[in-house]
């Protein structure tokens, strides 16, 4: 639906991008090869979004680094309307508050580094968390996001380590 009211590709993808994920940052030919765009288009893009306070550049050696700038008025806004276009906030809605005791919700993977993916992949931490109805709920909300959700489920007790990047969703 974004890519509709976004009429600039490159603008939609870094929008995601960044949004997605506020604490991870870019440099313009890495931006370029992830997004298989040019770079020129790529910097244009980057030097309209620096322009209106988007995002924030700064120099790190010989390459200018950007990261979102989370202090813009409507970043929390931008970064609901990034998890809309993914489904995360069917995600939340259709399988953690319906799951019982859930103690964190993280996404991992592809999405966690901002990057469009057709796999959304999720760690829950919890107690007691029914794996049965866990599926049921995943089945649900893939239908209502239109794309594969991928689970790890850990008890707080566990003892695990979360793939980075990770990005929390859900709790604490």
């Amino acid at each position: 639906m974004l890519d509709t009211l976004i009429q600039s590709k490159t603008q939609l993808k870094l929008l995601l991008r960044f949004f997605l994920n506020p604490d991870s940052s870019a440099y313009l030919r890495g931006l370029a090869q992830e997004f298989d765009e040019s770079t020129n288009s790529v910097r244009v893009e980057l030097n309209r979004f620096e322009e209106a306070g988007l995002i924030a550049g700064h120099k790190e050696g010989n390459k200018k680094v950007y990261k979102v700038n989370t202090k813009f008025p409507m970043f929390g806004e931008l970064q609901k309307i990034a998890f809309k276009h993914f489904g995360i906030d069917q995600i939340i809605e259709q399988v953690v508050k319906k799951l019982g005791d859930v103690n964190a919700v993280y996404l991992t993977g592809d999405l966690a580094r901002g990057l469009d993916s057709s796999i959304v992949d999720v760690t829950i931490i919890g107690k007691n968390i029914d794996s049965t109805y866990l599926t049921q709920l995943v089945a649900k909300a893939e239908d209502l996001i239109g794309r594969k959700i991928r689970t790890l489920v850990y008890e707080p007790d566990d003892d695990f380590v979360i793939e980075e990047p990770k990005l929390l969703i859900f709790g604490e």
